[in-house]
């Protein structure tokens, strides 16, 4: 297993992915990196499927990759995974997601970022989730999916599953806190070309040459596309 996500960090070469190359992605916020961290210092990513813009697998894994290794960039000392937060407003199966690129998210998750995921909240997901959920699920390790947790408004194990990993305060409204979630794409892709410097010179790798995004964002040159895709 190590051996083969050696061969897929080589061929895809996630840490040169740079936000420029992505944010095209995150114009919705469909996938952010909140501000906030839960009760045991892990970075939550917050996903709201509803807000799906896209419909090309490539680039929406490689979003997803990206920001995946910025909430590992952004662990709190001593912690290695992170919490994801699931907003399922908005979601139908109109959604630009298909269980394809579910299944290979999955496997990358699984094979190439073992134990990073702490915890999946499902938040108030509709019924016809359930179907497409099943048809997932299959793919799950079986370790993996006792971390998905289906979690509803009203419910009082819920809310209580909720006061235990979160912050109220800093829990936004749409998972049952009292916090306003507002996505600024403008905001966060400024935060992400600055997390972008300090991944570079983490991993020793030369940003010398800028670009500008589209926000006008200054940050590293694009990296060349992987030689070899995620999909085996």
């Amino acid at each position: 297993m190590l051996e083969e996500s050696f061969k897929w960090r080589s061929a895809y070469k996630p840490e040169e992915i740079r936000w420029a190359e992505v944010a095209h992605e995150g114009e919705t916020g469909k996938v952010s990196r909140a501000n906030f961290h839960d009760r045991l210092g892990r970075t939550v990513l917050i996903m709201r499927p509803g807000m799906q813009n896209t419909a090309s697998e490539e680039n929406n894994i490689k979003h997803l990759v990206y920001l995946l290794e910025n909430a590992v960039l952004n662990l709190s000392e001593g912690q290695e995974q992170m919490s994801w937060l699931i907003d399922f407003t908005g979601f139908s199966f109109g959604t630009k997601l298909s269980i394809k690129t579910a299944r290979d998210i999955i496997h990358i998750l699984q094979n190439h970022y073992p134990e990073r995921l702490g915890i999946a909240f499902l938040y108030n997901p509709p019924r016809i989730f359930q179907a497409f959920f099943k048809a997932v699920k299959y793919f799950l390790d079986p370790k993996t999916a006792q971390k998905v947790k289906f979690v509803y408004p009203n419910n009082k194990d819920s809310l209580e599953l909720m006061k235990s990993l979160f912050d109220m305060d800093n829990l936004p409204s749409e998972f049952g806190g009292k916090a306003t979630l507002k996505y600024d794409h403008e905001e966060f892709s400024r935060l992400m070309t600055e997390d972008d410097v300090k991944t570079a010179k983490y991993w020793g790798l030369d940003d010398d040459k800028p670009f500008t995004t589209k926000n006008g964002h200054s940050g590293a040159e694009v990296a060349p596309e992987p030689v070899a895709s995620i999909v085996s």
